[in-house]
């Protein structure tokens, strides 16, 4: 029955008298956690750290509960007020009510936390989290969704998903606080241009618009609906706006976290624009990806090729390789550099800028890096839902010497690590904090493989 949802005698959960309730921490999703009189954990968002806050309940199972924020009754130490205007309603942060030193404390508390409880690793210390350079306007890229309303008239909102309403929409004009103004801007301009019910917009009931800023000024990808719509006129009427592509695609595909459906098509403007990374200018189509803060994926850049070491004349597989970057910069020092990306645009880019002593395959990494084992050095980037089952059994066969893992999620980073835990020592974690406000972190793990005659049968280890 855990894990079911329970009756409540006559009452539904929201009918319940609120409760007073002490928060303890902050979960993996942002909400604070406290427990019930009955020894059952409860789930707040919106709250922090020693908060004592009356609350409602929303949805129960045997083991576990979760709340909605009535009123703040005695604000713990970290509490501060949100900046953003739409914090109370907008579910795109998590983190805004935390002091910046909290929010670091609370991720550094996650990664521990999964480590520990999934990965069955105890650490020595809470690993370091580095702190951004920014809590705000640091990133380059912004998704919106847009959905037309049903009715005679032709009406859209646009802006992101509601906080406790996820199939709602909260309209955002310029507020949000976590993007450059200029990128915003364009934005504010792109809603004034896209004419009555966003004719000028690709036709479907829902699309994801995501804005980047590069170099030459902000792109613009449509995901979902059908046909471009008007692009040439969105061009003319934006200033700013320089490019745009258009991924057809049903609107239950755009969840996220949803695989891509096919790659994107260059529909107006500029097909190639540029953006600085490590003091490299690169070309790169409107739709490739790239991490959202520059500043600090550039630090994380260079903490994995400190964590790499001297790689000159050995050979370095770069798993789920996106553009290239690590390779590149890998064969630039000396090294026999392989890189595996699925993506085409990301596996193009990557091919035209290899440098020599780096190549790129264009494939899967669970198809692809058997061939390329053992190897000296190995780099993991995966997607959020971690490596494939088979990864972690293949690389215990024909183990890497060294392996910096690179993850967004903490909960699959140490799954899979528990998965290899016999073959491999966990040297060092260290998180990047490249998501300020939100609860999101990104986490490095150095491994070294251990000789077959030196494997153990699995036990927690302590890691430095």
């Amino acid at each position: 029955m855990a894990g079911q949802w329970l009756a409540l005698g006559t009452a539904r959960v929201s009918d319940r008298a609120p409760l007073e309730i002490s928060i303890e921490a902050i979960a993996a999703g942002g909400e604070g956690v406290g427990h019930l009189s009955d020894g059952r954990v409860v789930f707040v968002p919106r709250t922090a750290p020693s908060d004592r806050v009356r609350a409602h309940l929303v949805k129960e199972s045997r083991s576990w509960t979760r709340a909605r924020l009535d009123a703040v009754v005695t604000p713990g130490a970290e509490r501060r007020v949100a900046a953003c205007e739409l914090y109370e309603r907008c579910g795109g942060c998590a983190l805004q009510h935390l002091d910046y030193d909290a929010q670091l404390a609370a991720k550094a508390a996650i990664v521990r936390d999964a480590l520990t409880r999934i990965g069955g690793i105890e650490l020595a210390e809470t690993p370091d989290v580095e702190a951004a350079s920014a809590e705000f306007g640091y990133r380059n890229r912004l998704s919106f969704t847009l959905k037309r309303l049903p009715g005679r008239q032709a009406r859209v909102v646009a802006g992101f998903h509601a906080l406790h309403q996820p199939g709602h929409i909260v309209e955002v004009h310029g507020e949000c606080l976590l993007a450059p103004p200029e990128l915003l801007e364009v934005w504010q301009r792109l809603r004034g241009a896209w004419g009555e019910g966003a004719r000028r917009l690709p036709a479907g009931r829902e699309l994801r618009l995501t804005l980047r800023l590069v170099e030459e000024g902000v792109v613009l990808l449509v995901e979902g609906g059908g046909g471009p719509g008007a692009p040439e006129a969105l061009l003319d009427a934006v200033d700013g706006l320089v490019g745009i592509w258009h991924r057809p695609e049903a609107a239950s595909a755009l969840k996220q976290g949803a695989p891509k459906q096919g790659s994107p098509r260059h529909v107006a403007g500029l097909r190639e624009v540029h953006d600085l990374w490590l003091g490299t200018r690169i070309a790169l189509e409107g739709s490739t990806f790239l991490q959202v803060n520059r500043d600090m994926a550039e630090r994380l850049h260079r903490y994995v090729l400190d964590e790499l070491g001297d790689c000159t004349n050995l050979h370095v597989v770069d798993a789920y390789c996106g553009v290239g970057l690590y390779g590149r910069h890998l064969a630039e020092q000396g090294a026999k550099a392989t890189g595996i990306e699925l993506e085409n645009t990301a596996a193009k880019q990557a091919q035209r800028h290899a440098s020599e002593g780096f190549s790129v395959l264009n494939e899967s990494v669970e198809r692809a890096l058997s061939d390329l084992l053992p190897a000296d050095r190995l780099i993991l980037n995966p997607p959020r839902g971690g490596l494939d089952e088979g990864i972690p059994e293949m690389l215990r066969t024909h183990p890497a010497s060294r392996i910096v893992y690179v993850s967004c999620d903490p909960a699959t980073l140490a799954r899979d690590l528990k998965r290899m835990a016999d073959a491999y020592a966990l040297r060092r974690v260290r998180a990047f904090d490249l998501f300020p406000q939100t609860a999101h972190v990104e986490t490095v793990v150095t491994l070294e493989a251990v000789p077959p005659s030196e494997r153990t049968i699995c036990e927690p280890e302590t890691a430095v």
